[in-house]
């Protein structure tokens, strides 16, 4: 079975949904990323990402009750699936392996 390729935006996306947890939705992703990846994220990029994770079975997501606060709209929520943290733990497993024995000066060159 060929390993699912994941994107680096893929795996940042995944690690904010990871690091929130149970307040793993859209406002809150989109704020982790921006402010640990120091990244502008806009909403159309993170839903296609978080869908398109979703379908190579990497996250879930459902909706939670609508609120008075949201207008009666709906939260959509993510949680990382047992096979998203393998992906990610490939991701981790093959750039540690890549840095192994690498050093840079100054200039990016192998020192």
């Amino acid at each position: 079975m060929q390993k699912a390729y994941l994107g680096e935006f893929e795996q940042l996306v995944l690690l904010a949904v990871l690091r929130l947890d149970d307040a793993a939705y859209g406002v809150p992703i989109r704020a982790e990323l921006e402010q640990r990846a120091g990244r502008r994220v806009t909403v159309g990029a993170l839903y296609a990402t978080l869908d398109r994770l979703e379908s190579k079975g990497f996250l879930d997501s459902w909706f939670a009750e609508p609120t008075a606060q949201r207008g009666g709209r709906s939260k959509r929520y993510f949680k990382l699936l047992p096979e998203g943290i393998q992906a990610l733990s490939e991701c981790r497993s093959v750039f540690e392996r890549m840095w192994q024995g690498v050093r840079l000066d100054k200039e990016g060159h192998n020192a």
